[in-house]
């Protein structure tokens, strides 16, 4: 009698099962004959861009140009605004808000956008980017500019986006995590060296600006040579001479972004092409002090001559075993096959001792550009005057100490930090040369005797330095 009853509950639970699929699919039979019945009376064609792409862990790139076109080309049109800061920090950007229609013209054409998120339909203990949420933009148009919008509009669409978030971002310094969840983080980077401000010889720095601009514009030079779309600097000299200071005067006149990569914290040739991976185009990968991070200085030996040297068998078993960083996977980094991983990187190393570091490894194609950064000399120090003094050659009063310093620094070698340690204003120093003047009746004359006595006196300062110095190498 149980049994009975059982099973009769079964079945009403299975036939009403059946009802709410037969249900189910029925609405949906219902929602696509609707649909039909509307399409064909309906003029407007919709285009929808999911905010995130199939695999739901990277943003789509065409959803995130379209916003920043939105809010660049619309914005002004409407209602609802949310604002974040800029680049610069001072100034907020304002970006349209979701939950309205946006209308855009194009080429004599109106098109509709609308921005709308969806709620996930059902809960998950485990989420992933995209489930809190669903953001969608729409466009909807007329059918007859159906080809139009395909072929125009949404490229055009596409190039104004990147170009505003180019304008827009706020550019990042990166280092690596050795232990981290993910395999780079990262803070603003907001370096205010220049090549204006770098003190360095004109030529020579007017022929780096020269290279760099060429390498910006090359990606279709990069495509008909065939080769992958990078440039590797060796930045080499003295400390002080200022290799960190050009990495970041590169970095504002190109605007990219810095991987500062710490090689003693990468394990093994596996790890290292990861975190080669997750590097992103318009960046530059800086490997200061090379010769100091992993052993890379020791020769690998000629094959033609000898054979292979005892260096390059254990590191033909340490690639073997994973077990470590080695050269040969430094090079695959370069210039291997997952050099071109993406485009527009710079890779630059930095050394005190380029004598010491394998030949493979700076060879051209790998470092195509040798950059030597030597001491100060006088046309750099012409810009250092300048940056920290505010003052010129052309400056009649200055003229002596000017002639004097410029025939010391080419018998002297004192690197272009030393010289701004010397010439770097001091508010007490400041302070102490005002107090002297307090009865000067015209402030203004007070201020520029100032100015001039502090120079003087810091120009002086210098001098006697690179006398000492000079003094010390003729007795040496």
């Amino acid at each position: 009698m149980v049994s009975k009853e059982l099973w009769a509950g079964v079945g009403s639970a299975l036939a009403f099962l059946a009802g709410l699929i037969t249900l189910a699919v029925n609405q949906v039979r219902i929602k696509l004959f609707i649909n039909k019945i509307t399409a064909s009376f309906s003029s407007t064609v919709q285009i929808t861009i999911p905010e995130y792409t199939a695999n739901r862990f990277e943003r789509n790139e065409l959803f995130v140009a379209i916003e920043a076109y939105i809010s660049y080309n619309c914005s002004d049109r409407a209602r609802k605004l949310k604002a974040e800061l800029g680049s610069d920090e001072q100034k907020p950007h304002l970006f349209v808000d979701d939950e309205q229609e946006i209308i855009d013209t194009f080429e004599g054409t109106t098109l509709c956008w609308y921005a709308y998120t969806e709620q996930p339909r059902s809960s998950v203990i485990v989420q992933t980017p995209g489930d809190e949420e669903r953001r969608f933009y729409r466009v909807a148009f007329h059918r007859s500019f159906r080809d139009e919008v395909n072929r125009s509009y949404l490229p055009h669409v596409l190039k104004v986006g990147r170009t505003v978030i180019a304008n827009n971002r706020q550019r990042r310094l990166f280092t690596n995590n050795p232990d981290g969840e993910t395999y780079w983080s990262h803070v603003a980077f907001q370096h205010p060296a220049t090549f204006d401000t770098l003190a360095m010889d004109p030529m020579e720095k007017q022929a780096i600006i020269n290279d760099l601009n060429a390498f910006r514009k090359g990606k279709h030079y990069y495509d008909k040579v065939g080769k992958a779309w990078k440039r590797g600097y060796l930045l080499f000299g003295p400390p002080g001479t200022g290799k960190s200071t050009m990495i970041a005067a590169i970095s504002n006149h190109l605007e990219y972004d810095i991987y500062d990569l710490e090689l003693t914290a990468v394990k093994n040739n596996i790890e290292l092409r990861k975190l080669f991976i997750e590097t992103k185009g318009k960046s530059i990968i800086v490997i200061e002090d090379i010769d100091c991070s992993v052993d890379f200085t020791g020769k690998r030996g000629d094959k033609k001559s000898g054979g292979e040297s005892d260096n390059m068998k254990k590191e033909r078993k340490q690639d073997a075993d994973g077990t470590k960083l080695t050269l040969s996977g430094m090079l695959n980094f370069i210039d291997g096959l997952w050099s071109a991983c993406g485009g527009e990187r710079i890779i630059i190393f930095t050394t005190n001792h380029k004598d010491k570091l394998d030949p493979a490894l700076i060879r051209p194609g790998r470092m195509d550009k040798h950059i030597e950064m030597s001491y100060c000399r006088f046309e750099a120090f012409k810009v250092l005057a300048n940056n920290y003094l505010d003052i010129t050659i052309s400056a009649h009063h200055f003229f002596e100490l000017f002639t004097e310093i410029g025939k010391l620094l080419q018998e002297v070698d004192m690197s272009p930090a030393e010289v701004a340690g010397y010439l770097m204003r001091t508010e007490e120093e400041d302070a102490d040369a005002c107090l002297k003047r307090t009865e000067e009746e015209d402030a203004v004359a007070c201020l520029k005797r100032t100015e001039d006595e502090y120079a003087d006196a810091r120009l002086k300062r210098l001098v006697e330095a690179l006398k000492k110095r000079q003094g010390q190498r003729g007795h040496g």
